[in-house]
């Protein structure tokens, strides 16, 4: 193989790997609040046993950086938001969708069932939608590089 030509390949699999890593659900992604429009989080999603799970890593509302679920019950009462599990072990359902039983709100304290995927148009933005009974409420979250 010739130089320019393994400079070529190499350039079209980095491509071709960053592609893919784009189009993935997990990593960093900032939350923002569908009724105000505003930053609230960053989660992290990632997977462990093949379910996916999300982590609050920083806390961007401004005012907010330190905030404790004190309405929350349970082992979350009173406990800092940042560095809780909201998203706990949500299945692949078909290629790239996740559902699971708990997408946890904290401002609220409450749990939701969910479904996530990736928005078709924008793979940098993630749809969460949370589920109670038959209502529901569907967020776009944007992806954080790096």
């Amino acid at each position: 193989m010739k130089g320019k030509e393994r400079i070529v390949l190499i350039v079209i699999l980095t491509l071709v790997m960053h592609l893919g890593q784009a189009q993935s659900v997990f990593g960093k992604w900032k939350t923002i609040d569908d009724r105000t429009g505003k930053p609230k989080a960053v989660v992290h999603l990632y997977e462990e046993e093949g379910l996916m799970y999300g982590k609050v890593v920083e806390i961007v509302e401004e005012g907010k950086e330190n905030f404790i679920c004190s309405k929350c019950e349970g082992e979350r009462k009173d406990k800092p938001v940042l560095g809780m599990t909201i998203i706990d072990a949500a299945e692949e359902h078909s290629k790239g969708i996740y559902k699971g039983d708990t997408l946890f709100d904290p401002q609220q304290a409450m749990t939701f069932r969910c479904k996530i995927w990736l928005n078709p148009e924008n793979p940098n933005e993630l749809k969460v939608r949370g589920y109670l009974a038959f209502l529901y409420r569907t967020q776009t979250w944007v992806r954080v590089e790096g």
